[in-house]
């Protein structure tokens, strides 16, 4: 007999699902059958499988060690992955019970695309096990996870739920588009005033590329992008870009068809400006930066974030850029 007791990470969620997490290899039909002759049961009774569990609920499941491993997989906790390519170590900016903040650096997946890749999902649950805050126990029922997808060559904050409560308030603040969200970045030309500009993008899913109409068109989404000139150069200038909607490569596309494309973008950007600075500064990946990110009025159970700004260092092309821009 195994005796589960529901944690918070647990809760809010229909108990025959908790249970198909425990039991990851039974069929469903394995225990509905399970349920009706009482062979599990909730805080002592007769349970159907509907019921949404609370902090504290007491679920016993009667079955022998040999049928629960025979129908429970373990999950595999994350070892720390030694990279071939040694780059730096997880960087991470801020850190609570319940989110992670950390700086993306350019290059990496947030997200596996294949099964080989090493993402900075797998990074951020390798950190968490090695400080042991994840376990083949809680993996089981919850696992940590990014709220938020910058593109593989995109440097910056990435923010993380280590906590159901931590993932469902982030997750909310992200489709409700109320976490004000900053970028840095480097495009050709001159920019002299800020300005918020409008746009429609089609996204060709095929060559994962996006298009940017002025007018409304079929299939095409509503994007609004506001930015500011932070310091002119001689060729390029800093911009600091606010995001108002945000879409697939928006930043990118949306500053290349006004004419000033991102230094270094290489789908979007101009060959002639990409190569002087690959030559000048070894410069091989877009100089956009998510660098800075501003909490609006939260729950009480994270009301300490309300108003917090947390700041992305920029990785060193910004840095290396100044003498040439």
């Amino acid at each position: 007999m195994k005796e589960i007791i529901v944690k918070e990470n647990e809760a809010g969620q229909r108990l025959d699902k908790l249970l198909a997490k425990y039991l990851n290899k039974a069929p469903k039909s394995f225990i509905y059958k399970m349920l009706r002759k009482k062979n599990i049961t909730l805080n002592e009774k007769k349970a159907e499988g509907s019921e949404k569990t609370k902090v504290g609920d007491l679920v016993k499941i009667y079955l022998s060690d040999e049928t629960f491993e025979k129908f429970s997989e373990s999950i595999q906790v994350p070892q720390i992955h030694r990279r071939k390519d040694n780059k730096k170590p997880l960087s991470v900016i801020y850190e609570d019970e319940h989110i992670l903040l950390v700086n993306k650096e350019s290059g990496m997946l947030v997200q596996k695309a294949k099964p080989q890749d090493y993402s900075l999902n797998d990074a951020i649950l390798e950190y968490l096990a090695e400080k042991g805050q994840v376990t083949e126990e809680t993996l089981k029922t919850f696992k940590p996870s990014i709220c938020n997808r910058i593109d593989r060559n995109t440097s910056g904050l990435v923010a993380a739920g280590k906590s159901l409560l931590g993932l469902q308030e982030l997750s909310r603040l992200f489709k409700e588009r109320t976490l004000h969200k900053y970028y840095l970045c480097y495009v050709a030309g001159h920019v002299k005033e800020k300005t918020r500009i409008k746009g429609y993008l089609w996204k060709n899913e095929k060559t994962n590329q996006v298009k940017i109409y002025s007018k409304e068109q079929e299939d095409a989404k509503l994007i609004e992008t506001e930015y500011c000139p932070v310091v002119q150069g001689k060729y390029t200038t800093l911009l600091e870009v606010k995001l108002i909607t945000g879409r697939t490569h928006q930043i990118r596309a949306h500053l290349a068809s006004i004419g000033h494309p991102i230094v270094g973008d290489v789908k979007y950007g101009k060959k002639a400006v990409n190569d002087k600075y690959k030559k000048q500064c070894h410069i091989s990946s877009q100089l956009l930066h998510a660098y800075r990110i501003k909490f609006p009025k939260m729950g009480s159970r994270l009301a300490y974030l309300t108003g917090r700004e947390f700041v992305a260092e920029v990785p060193k092309e910004f840095r290396i850029m100044e003498k040439y821009r």
